[in-house]
């Protein structure tokens, strides 16, 4: 019994502790602070991590499109995209941007900005 309670007691300091593991690389941008930031920056890396197919119906200006369910996205999005400069990403709703964001850090990119909402969030025009 005595374990099970003392075992109860470090729950809410694991779950800080994975909590506070979030990377300050990434960071999910609403709508008009991701176009705040497109605009502001100099060499902007657009990264479109949707399907070629929703890329044709709609995508923001200056997007390169790398499916995320391609087998080799990691490897397309090195050879596109420089790992020490920002990168902003999205795809249609924020769920493969977000699961692309986790591979690219784990790949060593250190700057990325994520469209909070993904493209259907986007104003149009």
């Amino acid at each position: 019994m005595k374990k099970l309670l003392f075992f109860l007691a470090l729950i809410p300091f694991a779950m800080a502790s994975c909590q506070s593991q979030n990377t300050a690389a990434e960071q999910v941008l609403p709508p008009d602070t991701y176009q705040q930031k497109l605009q502001a920056e100099e060499e902007v890396q657009l990264l479109d991590v949707r399907t070629p197919k929703e890329y044709e119906e709609g995508h923001i200006d200056g997007a390169v499109n790398i499916d995320y369910f391609d087998e080799n996205f990691l490897q397309q999005v090195e050879q596109r995209f420089d790992k020490n400069k920002p990168v902003m990403l999205y795809c249609r709703s924020g769920n493969r941007s977000a699961k692309a964001t986790a591979i690219m850090e784990e790949a060593g990119f250190t700057e990325i900005y994520d469209l909070k909402g993904g493209f259907k969030a986007w104003p149009k025009e």
